[in-house]
């Protein structure tokens, strides 16, 4: 398998660092803000928004874990938060990479079911593939591919990477 790389650790961090300065920008009239990511790849991916929120804000920041059956999104979806943890909050939803758009529409939809202040979404890489009506409102990169092209992003203790193979 050929591995394409898209993006480095390098351009990981920076990326991660301008989307949490998009996310700051944004909320910055809010004291606490939920980073909720998407079990595995987007909860770490996740981590590292709110680390670089740490960094540059003064922002409270609860991370949340959402695990979401990826195969069957209706199934139902698990938080590692109770939903009075984020109600009448504001709250970013961050997957890794947006493809189909399922993943991330149905964990939107299970987080309109308690009230919020306010709801994003972030992403990683945006494939421009979707199915659903649904868009990251911040993304690290966007990339035209095929169906038959795949993305990974590879998050390990001392190497990150993205790649298309």
């Amino acid at each position: 398998m050929n591995k394409n790389i898209i993006l480095t650790q390098e351009q990981i961090k920076f990326k991660t660092k301008r989307i949490a300065y998009q996310i700051y920008e944004t909320f910055v009239d809010e004291d606490e803000i939920v980073i909720a990511g998407i079990a595995n790849s987007g909860f770490i991916f996740a981590q590292k928004i709110a680390e670089a929120l740490q960094e540059i804000s003064q922002l409270k920041i609860q991370l949340c874990e959402v695990r979401i059956d990826k195969q069957n999104p209706i199934n139902p979806i698990e938080t590692s938060l109770q939903p009075a943890n984020y109600q009448n909050k504001a709250v970013v939803l961050v997957d890794d990479v947006l493809n189909s758009g399922a993943t991330l529409i149905y964990g939107v939809k299970y987080f309109l079911e308690v009230p919020l202040k306010k709801l994003k979404t972030a992403v990683l890489v945006d494939r421009n593939h979707k199915k659903y009506p649904v868009k990251a409102d911040f993304k690290g990169i966007s990339l035209s591919t095929s169906l038959l092209e795949h993305i990974q992003v590879v998050f390990e203790k001392d190497d990150e990477y993205v790649y298309l193979s």
